[in-house]
């Protein structure tokens, strides 16, 4: 028998704790949900769910650095589930790159006569475009190059991102509504910020991404044969012809680019009042900056070179790339040199016969500032004729002008309000990698939905809309029979011997695989609940069975002497008497650090949702509630961190 509830109160704060997964992904995607409905089978179902909150669910599906995966509960276990590998297996079978694509079913939406323009067709600007487009708005997207996708097509290489996903994937999008493509149409050569406004455009968005490489300051790097690490990508992905030589030597490892991110990021906090949840996380940096030094590395092995090093500040189980990204380019036969910083380029009559690197004594100083020092007399010279530098990506807003009354930041960022995203220009908005610096991809779907809804609400009224929580109580509710043994599966990959050209390499699961991967899901939305049933005014007897039963040890008796009531804690029950009323048996928050008693105390980021305690309470204090949220919202913008919850006795 399972009862719904939709007039509950829940706290937010709470139940935010109980959905890492869904917390941690900045588009909002329930990720939870999607994996349980790919374990029970219900696989349309389970598409239908991953792809209506994020309208680049098919990218996400393989390239994506999965946030979501780092706040993954069963992570603290053994292993997170791949949930950007079961994405990938949905999209494969219901997404716009399938061979039976399904529609994403909307309601009748009005035509509004605003019109918005978009300037960039990456992450920001489609899904900016792909919402707006929903809401009913007129929508024209200007693109500077000759193809739609921004850096998910000229960052990324084909062999991790087919360039037929990403066709489909834009091509989905245009044709959500009344959008409009531009191609070849760059700011500042063919239209201008203010321009657009004079146009008649009642709203604009700036999406240009970090397209420019840093550079790095030592003897050497004018040489024939130095190149920079993003130009090198646009190339190849653009289909140009690329001179390249066959010892190729990367510098990357990513804490030169971590620390540029880390200072626009403190440059984006004075601009942004202070507010923490719109800085990057040094995950989501480290991730971006070692895409690119393995994605530089890569390529230019299937140019043709014989040999390919990558040159890093750190060491190996120092380095912010991925553990399976190092192994997989070892795999495919690059050279680490870890630990070891570069000195110089080395060259003879104008070319590149090397590269001088010196030992890292360390990166960061005691401090915690990036600061590397290195060993003295501890030169060596790796033999190459090319020399890639990945260290790191801006922005280019040369294209901004003092009309348009966009600024910039001393860190050649733009300036947007850390809420709306609109910049010092009325009606111009700003997000992404050009606000935030680089940043993943889902950073940047985030930005454009929140940019959408600004729009929106800006110029209809229309306010944003809260997500609608549905409570479950679920009977004799239990875990599939072993879901702890189960073991992560592994990502299918191509053989090494043929990982040839941009042949995708990521083979992705097959059903069966995925279904296993999905049922280790510790389904955290499933909550442990002791409130009993009040029709039967059923209270604790303090057996103690249910701390007993208890498999991961996250339940405790505790006398009320030993919690200390703080008065932050006893201000929040006092303003929120309608979520503890049961919990606390109608004892007032003054009367906590006076009356005896007991309160069962629950960790929740150790319990799996087992149910043990539930089945063995004799008098049904305890039951399992399910959490749904049946509303699309847009994100939170401030992450909570978890805490356990207390429960009086």
């Amino acid at each position: 028998m399972r009862m719904r509830f939709r007039d509950k109160k829940v706290d937010p704060d709470w139940l935010h704790t109980n959905f890492p997964c869904m917390m941690a992904c900045p588009a909002g995607t329930n990720a939870g949900r999607y994996v349980a409905l790919i374990a029970e089978g219900r696989f349309e179902e389970a598409y239908r769910c991953a792809r209506d909150p994020n309208p680049l669910a098919s990218v996400c599906g393989r390239v994506c650095a999965h946030p979501c995966e780092t706040a993954c509960r069963r992570g603290e276990i053994d292993q997170p589930i791949s949930i950007r590998a079961l994405k990938r297996f949905l999209t494969e079978r219901y997404g716009p790159e399938s061979r039976h694509p399904v529609e994403i079913r909307r309601g009748p939406v009005p035509r509004l006569s605003y019109r918005v323009a978009i300037v960039g067709s990456g992450p920001v600007g489609l899904s900016a475009a792909h919402d707006l487009a929903r809401m009913g708005y007129s929508v024209t997207i200007f693109e500077a190059a000759s193809a739609a996708g921004g850096m998910m097509r000229l960052g990324i290489p084909e062999y991790r991102l087919p360039r037929s996903v990403v066709d489909a994937q834009i091509r989905e999008i245009l044709e959500t509504g009344d959008v409009t493509l531009k191609l070849n149409c760059a700011a500042g050569r063919d239209f201008t910020i203010s321009g657009l406004r004079r146009e008649g455009f009642d709203a604009v968005v700036i999406g240009v991404g970090a397209q420019r490489s840093r550079d790095l300051s030592i003897p050497g790097v004018d040489l024939d044969g130095v190149h920079k690490g993003i130009e090198f990508l646009l190339n190849v992905n653009l289909g140009y012809r690329f001179s390249i030589g066959k010892k190729v030597a990367v510098i990357g490892g990513g804490n030169v680019a971590m620390d540029v991110a880390r200072s626009a990021a403190r440059e984006v906090l004075r601009h942004h009042a202070g507010e923490e949840g719109h800085v990057p996380s040094e995950e989501n940096i480290a991730a971006v900056a070692a895409h690119e030094m393995v994605d530089v590395s890569l390529s230019a092995l299937r140019l043709g070179a014989h040999e390919v090093s990558i040159v890093c500040l750190e060491q190996r189980h120092e380095m912010p790339a991925a553990l399976e990204e190092v192994e997989e380019a070892e795999q495919e036969g690059i050279v680490l040199h870890d630990g070891r910083g570069p000195k110089r380029v080395v060259g003879r009559d104008g070319k590149v016969v090397g590269l001088e690197t010196v030992k890292t004594r360390w990166v960061f100083d005691a401090s915690g500032r990036f600061n590397p020092a290195f060993e003295d007399n501890s030169e060596s010279v790796i033999d190459c004729d090319t020399v890639i530098l990945a260290i790191g990506q801006s922005p280019n807003v040369d294209f901004l002008t003092p009309e348009d009354g966009v600024r910039v930041s001393p860190r050649g960022l733009i300036v947007a309000d850390c809420d709306t995203l609109m910049t010092t220009a009325a009606g111009v908005y700003a997000g992404g990698d050009c606000v935030f610096g680089p940043r993943l991809i889902i950073d940047s779907v985030g930005d454009g939905r929140r940019i959408a809804a600004a729009i929106d609400e800006a110029l209809t009224g229309r306010k944003r809309a809260e997500p609608v929580i549905e409570v479950e109580v679920l009977d004799r509710h239990h875990m599939l029979a072993g879901f702890m043994d189960l073991k992560r599966q592994l990502i299918p990959m191509l053989p090494l011997d043929r990982r040839t050209g941009m042949t995708e390499v990521e083979v992705g699961y097959d059903e069966e695989a995925a279904m296993r991967e999905a049922r280790r899901c510790l389904h955290c939305w499933v909550n442990t609940v002791f409130e009993g049933t009040e029709a039967d005014g059923s209270q604790c007897i303090l057996c103690g069975g249910c701390v007993d039963v208890c498999p991961e040890d996250c339940l405790k008796l505790v006398p009320l002497e030993q919690i200390e009531f703080t008065p932050g804690m006893l201000d929040h029950i006092r303003g929120n008497e309608g979520l503890y009323r049961v919990e606390l048996d109608d004892v007032a928050a003054e009367e906590l650090a006076l009356i005896t008693g007991s309160a069962m105390i629950k960790d929740e980021t150790r319990c799996i949702r087992c149910g043990l305690c539930a089945a063995r309470c004799p008098v049904d204090v305890i039951t399992m509630e399910s959490y749904h949220v049946v509303s699309e919202g847009l994100p939170p913008l401030v992450h909570i961190q978890a805490a356990p919850v207390v429960a009086a006795v």
